[in-house]
């Protein structure tokens, strides 16, 4: 067995606290927020490198300040890289997220923010069409969250929240490119009963409208 000699112990604690000391001083100069980032995105490159098998928690919560934005950006962002969306799906985004925000109703609308390991990693809204129809709107998951059952577990609770709210029926509109989803929306019991071609965000599309009766 190798152990440190009584003068290594003590090089290596020097060496320690002068790391310590090295690190105090680079963090003492960023903001409350630029901490949070910093720390947001080291749990991000831990969660990007860590073997599969590491088990990750999912946590599904009501937004707070700042998963809106959240929302419009990473909607922007991920479809823009995957699907080649323009500024015009980012700006829809905007204006849904908007317009569920200024006519909050608690007991008829709602949304979630899906985390792991306090990170962001999905969103779902479900939204009122009628008096007895309930729109589900924006399902999101980041990329590298994939495959731990986000999807479903957000629409599995917005179909739950439906339900209690007194809805009828669910319906909502997607793409056929998106075929993550439409899998999870198949699963979840929804209906294709509607496709029409369109030409939207730079992409020629064929849209969908699914629906599920409660």
């Amino acid at each position: 067995m190798i152990r440190l000699t009584d003068e290594g112990f003590q090089a290596f604690a020097l060496l320690d606290r002068r790391s310590a000391e090295q690190v105090r001083d680079l963090l003492s100069g960023l903001s409350d927020d630029q901490q949070h980032r910093l720390v947001g995105a080291m749990k991000t490159i831990e969660a990007i490198l860590a073997p599969v098998s590491l088990p990750r928690t999912v946590v599904l919560r009501l937004p707070r300040s700042g998963d809106f934005g959240w929302v419009v950006e990473r909607h922007g962002a991920i479809y823009a890289d995957e699907y080649g969306f323009g500024p015009t799906f980012e700006s829809l985004v905007a204006r849904i997220v908007a317009e569920y925000v200024e006519h909050a109703e608690p007991d008829r609308q709602a949304a979630w923010i899906a985390e792991v390991h306090g990170e962001r990693m999905g969103c779902v809204f479900c939204m009122q069409e009628t008096e007895r129809v309930a729109r589900l709107r924006l399902l999101l998951v980041e990329p590298t969250a994939r495959g731990l059952g986000i999807g479903a577990r957000l629409v599995d609770e917005c179909i739950s929240f439906a339900r209690r709210a007194g809805y009828e029926q669910m319906t909502l509109w997607t793409n056929d490119v998106l075929h993550a989803a439409r899998h999870i929306y198949e699963r979840a019991g929804f209906q294709l009963v509607k496709e029409k071609a369109h030409h939207s965000f730079g992409q020629d599309l064929v849209g969908q409208d699914w629906e599920l009766n409660l």
